[in-house]
């Protein structure tokens, strides 16, 4: 986005108020961005803000499912990274309105965009918030290594063992379904079993889990 565009600017302000605490003042400089707005595009850079704040969940969901509209008005690739973001906006809004048929459809749709985003920490924060989505949604089936992996994460943690969490716990917790998801779980899982320092027992683990992952 362009920080010199005037609507893009005003969310940038009401973001540092956010951060300041003064959830009143950004409110109102969401407002006035939507009111800015003169297209489309910048339209749909507001609503996503004016999203933020609203007092019910269904005020949220509307404003969510606003911004979603706008993207599609505008269809180029100045919107292609919205998508994502978009669609687990409106899967957490369907959620907390007790729809999880509708927020699972959403948290799937917004895993299938998750290309569209820039590698790097965004993209990783939204990958795991999408994740866990569509576990709670029950949208995707857990694999057959869930359950053998959150018990050694669970020790691990008991232990303090935060070398080994740092790369076991982002492949499993990041785990959105698809083959190339249970591949990154598999290898996280082999290059720790190969470090061959745990206890026998999460050795055994490990190699349950890399067999289960296929």
């Amino acid at each position: 986005m362009n920080p010199d565009n005037p609507v893009v600017r005003l969310c940038a302000e009401g973001m540092a108020a956010e951060a300041g605490g003064d959830d009143d003042a950004a409110r109102a400089l969401y407002e006035k961005a939507w009111a800015a707005a003169t297209g489309d595009y910048e339209a749909c850079v507001a609503a996503h803000y004016l999203a933020r704040h609203q007092p019910t969940p269904e005020l949220t969901l509307h404003w969510n499912a606003e911004c979603l509209r706008l993207a599609d008005r505008v269809g180029d690739e100045h919107v292609t990274g919205f998508y994502a973001s978009l669609h687990a906006n409106l899967g957490r809004c369907h959620r907390d309105l007790g729809d999880p048929a509708a927020a699972g459809e959403h948290f799937r749709l917004a895993a299938h965009h998750l290309a569209d985003v820039p590698a790097g920490p965004y993209r990783d924060w939204l990958r795991y918030s999408i994740a866990d989505g569509l576990r709670g949604t029950g949208a995707v089936e857990p694999s057959a290594a869930s359950a053998g992996t959150e018990a050694l994460l669970r020790d691990l943690c008991a232990r303090g063992d935060l070398r080994s969490l740092c790369l076991l716990l982002p492949a499993y917790y990041g785990d959105t379904g698809t083959a190339d998801d249970r591949r990154h779980l598999a290898q996280a899982a082999r290059m720790l079993h190969a470090e061959r320092r745990l206890p026998a027992g999460d050795q055994d683990r490990l190699g349950d889990v890399i067999r289960l992952c296929g």
